[in-house]
């Protein structure tokens, strides 16, 4: 709905995806075939340092029915079954894995005017149960989470947020980690016509009185190639190039430096995602 506040997983998402989205430090290639049909199927291999894994997703949709089935190549199947408007204004999702019985989940969203609800819990005789909810609109929401544990009847995680959305930037407090660190993330388009955004992110924890920070930007340099960067208290440096050689086909390069370690080589990955 138009009015309903994003999920409170999204909360701070416009900072998170300039930062880390589409940074790769390996050699990655997919390949996908969607079909009219209603059957999609998508490649994926990763090279990593001398480790290759890959897997094959397929996905099948049928009126309100989505089902997706992953392989990968250590023999795991992981399936999961999405019904929308299964009742008024919510949509469930079955997912298990095989061999492992006990990773069966039930997920429940629920969507209204003002409010969003996710819900997860764990078919399995002592479940691990996830709430997280929002309120407010599309521009202003508040919103919580918990993690409870049946097993122990403890709360293993529990988190609070408030985000803030306009047209050309985006500002969130987290406060996580139970209530021990709090992180404030800025997003700010400075031009609309190229692309051209800044984000920042700090961390705060009240444990150790640590501070942390990430800067990052990104840049449509022409209507196929962007490019982004990245730089943390840490002494990192990383930049992104990414390429639409084709519609709907990217080549991406990145590449990270550690400035505090002079002796190890930059980090470097290419990956190529091919749709037809």
């Amino acid at each position: 709905m138009a009015t309903s506040p994003a999920p409170f997983s999204e909360i701070g998402k416009q900072v998170k995806d300039l930062l880390t989205k589409d940074y790769n430090f390996d050699q990655k290639f997919t390949f996908s075939v969607p079909s009219s049909s209603g059957m999609g199927l998508t490649a994926t291999g990763v090279k990593r340092d001398h480790i290759f894994i890959g897997d094959i997703s397929t996905q099948y949709k049928s009126g309100n029915t989505t089902v997706d089935v992953k392989f990968d190549s250590y023999s795991n199947v992981s399936t999961k079954v999405t019904v929308n408007d299964i009742l008024a204004s919510t949509k469930a999702a079955l997912s298990f894995n095989i061999p492992d019985h006990k990773s069966g989940k039930l997920d429940v969203h629920y969507l209204r005017n003002h409010a969003t609800i996710d819900s997860s819990i764990g078919l399995n005789p002592t479940p691990l149960l996830e709430v997280a909810a929002t309120l407010g609109n599309k521009d202003l929401s508040f919103g919580g989470e918990f993690w409870f544990d049946t097993t122990s009847s403890s709360f293993t995680k529990y988190s609070a947020a408030i985000g803030l959305n306009k047209a050309d930037f985006s500002a969130a407090l987290i406060l996580m980690d139970k209530g021990k660190t709090l992180k404030a993330s800025y997003i700010h388009t400075l031009n609309t016509l190229n692309g051209t955004a800044v984000a920042a992110e700090m961390t705060h924890r009240f444990s150790s009185y640590e501070n942390s920070f990430t800067i990052g930007s990104s840049h449509v340099i022409d209507p196929y190639t962007s490019l982004k960067t990245r730089f943390s208290d840490n002494g990192k440096v990383a930049m992104l190039c990414q390429r639409e050689w084709r519609p709907k086909s990217l080549i991406t390069f990145s590449a990270e430096y550690d400035s505090k370690a002079t002796d190890a080589a930059p980090k470097v990955g290419l990956a190529l995602a091919l749709k037809p």
